[in-house]
């Protein structure tokens, strides 16, 4: 597919690689930008390439199509069900602190 800027150029990640959620939500203006709707998103945002890990690069618009909620009141509700949808279909890969500790310290 050809993007509109590079997955991890300046427009895509600010100078630093930064990966899926964080991407999405730069995107907004949590003062300004609510309520917002996923119709919205998509339609500004959808050939905007989000990097899910060191190796796989998709689009805004094939992460919303597994977004259920079609209006967002604000960033919270927008946060939550990004991750939500994300989690849920394979475009989010942390584990979790626990993952990484034997917890016996």
């Amino acid at each position: 597919m050809d993007w509109p800027h590079d997955p991890d150029g300046e427009q895509g990640s600010e100078g630093m690689r930064q990966y899926g959620h964080a991407v999405l939500a730069k995107k907004i203006d949590e003062e300004e930008d609510f309520p917002l709707t996923a119709e919205e998103y998509v339609e500004q945002y959808g050939d905007h390439p989000i990097r899910i890990d060191f190796e796989t690069v998709v689009s805004v618009e094939e992460i919303f199509e597994h977004v259920e909620q079609e209006e967002f009141a604000d960033f919270v509700e927008f946060h939550q069900e990004l991750g939500r949808a994300m989690r849920e279909n394979g475009y989010w890969f942390y584990e979790g602190a626990d993952q990484f500790v034997d917890g016996s310290a």
